[in-house]
This record gives C-alpha cells, structure tokens and sequence, in this order.
C-alpha cells in the first residue's frame, strides 16, 4: 500500500493528506483493449475472463476534477456489459472522448478502468475546484457532464457532453484511486459505513428520477406501481421510494430468497414471475396470455391495474409491462439486463393513452435530493453482500448471472466492514439492522 492510502486510512488531517506525495500508480479492476474478441463464438462471456486486477498510471488532474481515495465501490450492470464488450467495447466510447483533444485524451488508452459507483476522502483538488477541500468525505455520482453546454444547465441528462464514469469515461470507481469532476461529488451520509454509502447513488438516484422526479412518473399518495426486478438494486430502492411517497409497490421476483428480501423491504405486494409463468414469452399471443395472467394477480392483490411500471428488465418484460398497465397510465424504463431490442403491442399503447418514458441515470440536483433521502434516514442502503476489491471478478460475476439480492459492494481501501461512521448517535438512533435489511435475508 503505497504512503498517501495509509495517511488516508489512518485518518490523517488535511494539511498531512496535501502534502503527502501521490503514487505513481495505483490498483485496479480494468480491461485491457488486447482482450476484446476474447468472447467471440462464446456462450458463456465469464467476466471474470476479461476484468483484470493490477497496477495502472496515475492520470493527470484537470483543473475542474478532484482526486479521491476510494474506500469502498460498488457493482453495477454497466461493468457486467463492459467486461463483455458488449452492446459495444468500451474502448470504443474512450476513444471518442479522446478525439475532443485536451485533457480529454487521457481517457483513450489501451486500458479502461471500470465501476460507476465510488466512495472515498478528497485528496487532491483541480486549480478551478472552488465547493470540495481536501479530506472531504464524500459520495461520487455516475454522471460526468460538459458544464459548458447550454442544455446541460436545463437537465443535465439532456446535454450531448454527458457521460456515465467508469462506463464511457476511464479512471472509474472499482479502485484504489479515482480521478471525477468536481461535479460528481456529493455529501455522505456520516452514519453509513464506507461500503453502505458506496452501494447507493448510482441505482437509487436511477430510481428517483424514474420515479419521483418530473422527469419521470412522478408519483402520487396512492399509486399503484409494478416493480419488475425487485429485489435488485434499482428495484429495492424502488421498492423504497414507492412506500415513501405514499404509494402501493407490487414487486416481482423470481424466487423465494427474493421474495423474502422484499419482505423485508416492507413491499405490499410480493409476485413470484417463475409461479405465475410470465416473463417468458416468445410470440404476441404468449405476450397477450401472459399479461392477462399477471393482470389478473395483480387485480386479486389490490383490485386495480397499477398507474406505473418500473422496467428495468427490458427484452423479457416490456410487453408485459406495456399490456398492464392501466389506461392512462406510464411505463417509465432504463437499462435493459434482458436485451435492448423491446417487442411490444402498440395497440394497447395507443388506444389507451398509455405512454413510456426513457429515463437515465440522474442529474445533480435529482441526486442531491436523493441523497438527501439517506442523510434523513428515510431510504437505506439494500447492501447483500460485500466483496474484497483482490475478488472483484467474483463480485461482478454474481450480478452477471443474477444470483445477488439488492447490491454487491466492493471494499476497495476499506481494509474491513464498518469504517466510516462519522455520526455513530444517528445511526444507533435509527439501528444498524435497520439499516442493513437485505445483510440478514
């Protein structure tokens, strides 16, 4: 462990952390560009083929990005679909940010260090960073954006510039360094631990903007809202939101183990999809008596068609999804873990007024509320389990092959669980396992 992560970890003040040298390199989980085409012809694109664990430069600093010493990061899908190169080879997106010249070109390199979610302590600070200081705790957003660009000031997640770190950008989270715009970071929560706080903005603030932004369905007191993959870590956290804003969750799960977490998330409604045989249709008449069937469940439930639906799942769902809906009512849908390419029936679209709305991640101020959220107490972390960064293969594998619940963290220089807390009173007031409801299921 090179001098400035111990100086970190062992709590050293600001002024120490400043004047402690940077390391020339440091640790992590990346591809390498020689590995692309390593699954051509293979059914099985094992991640744990393609993610490397070892020594990378440290990159240059501009003026508008910050330093941090990541203590803990999490697992998202995006590293799944970079360490399969697929839909695309993320070096395809590096290169076209290198293109833009400048300090942009650090980014294009035989290498891409991966992972959109990060938590860690401020360690150096570009000429023009003027809100963050050294030694600052903080949560690391996903969304880069060109703060340039008119759009961007509208919505961030409207502007041309806008990129997902780690995904589009190099320098990402699943390491012991990363390198993010001063515009990525946000307070953490004193009373989470280090990989509590790194299991939480990248999919929760997905699933605010999705659903309680007025960029998405922007729910009501009452609404009755189908979540498709509840138990992951978009829809736990959906699962949460939904009961929040007063609102009726009908979870869809795929097993007992997950039936089980989303009790535990306190979910209203809890459907098992391998028990009522939907999610696996192949035709349009599948699709039709597939959705009667989940339509059905979901009336004997709660005597209603819900208002929303929460799809993630893409491919295997969006028919389903855009069938039950009520009329008038919003399929609101990021992502797509089951395939990009969505069949669906446009005349239950159409002729009920129904409507879809694509959502992506979430801009800053949406991310700052969601924070927010956690900083009350009001949503908690849906952590499941937690890998060291030396099995990091280990860790995107289990969401690869959809055998994790909620999130899978990641310590990265974390050296245990539990480091962190810097408001121990709050986080006994609100109690440590309910804080922690998928750790026990």
């Amino acid at each position: 462990m090179d001098v400035l992560s111990k100086a970190v970890i062992s709590g050293a003040r600001p002024e120490e952390i400043s004047a402690t040298p940077l390391p020339d390199q440091y640790l992590a989980a990346h591809l390498r560009s020689e590995d692309v085409g390593v699954f051509d012809g293979v059914a099985d694109k094992d991640v744990r083929r393609s993610l490397r664990l070892g020594s990378v430069p440290m990159p240059e600093l501009a003026p508008d990005e910050t330093l941090v010493a990541v203590m803990a990061s999490a697992i998202n899908y995006n590293t799944v679909w970079s360490a399969t190169f697929e839909p695309l080879p993320t070096f395809e997106f590096l290169a076209r940010h290198g293109r833009q010249g400048g300090l942009a070109a650090r980014h294009d390199l035989p290498h891409h260090v991966v992972g959109s979610d990060g938590v860690g302590v401020v360690v150096r600070t570009g000429a023009a960073v003027s809100r963050w200081n050294v030694g600052d705790h903080v949560v690391i957003s996903c969304v880069q954006v060109d703060d340039h660009e008119p759009a961007t000031h509208a919505d961030g997640m409207l502007g041309a510039g806008q990129r997902i770190w780690g995904y589009e950008t190099n320098f990402g989270g699943l390491a012991t360094y990363a390198v993010v715009k001063a515009s990525q970071l946000l307070p953490k929560p004193g009373h989470l631990t280090w990989e509590e706080a790194a299991s939480t903005m990248l999919t929760a603030a997905t699933s605010y903007r999705m659903l309680i932004s007025d960029k998405g369905a922007r729910i009501k007191i009452g609404d009755i809202v189908l979540i498709w993959g509840a138990a992951g870590g978009l829809g736990a956290f959906a699962v949460q939101l939904v009961k929040q804003a007063g609102g009726i969750p009908v979870g869809v799960v795929s097993s007992d183990d997950k039936a089980e977490a989303l009790r535990a998330l306190g979910c209203d409604v809890i459907l098992n999809r391998t028990e009522l045989g939907v999610g696996t249709a192949t035709t349009p008449e599948e699709t039709i008596e597939q959705g009667k069937r989940l339509g059905r469940a979901i009336r004997d439930a709660v005597g209603e068609d819900p208002h929303v639906v929460f799809d993630y799942v893409g491919r295997s769902t969006f028919g389903l999804s855009v069938f039950v809906v009520r009329r008038g009512g919003t399929i609101v849908t990021c992502g797509s873990t089951t395939g990009f390419h969505h069949l669906y029936d446009n005349r239950y679209l159409w002729m009920n007024s129904k409507r879809i709305i694509g959502s992506h991640a979430a801009n800053l101020q949406e991310q700052f509320e969601c924070g927010r959220l956690f900083g009350l107490g009001k949503i908690v972390p849906v952590l499941s389990t937690v890998y060291p960064l030396s099995e990091v293969g280990e860790a995107a594998r289990l969401v690869q092959t959809n055998q994790h619940i909620g999130k899978v963290g990641v310590l990265c220089l974390a050296p245990e669980e539990g480091m962190g807390v810097t408001e121990p009173e709050f986080r006994e007031e609100l109690g440590a396992s309910a804080l922690n409801p998928l750790r026990k299921v």
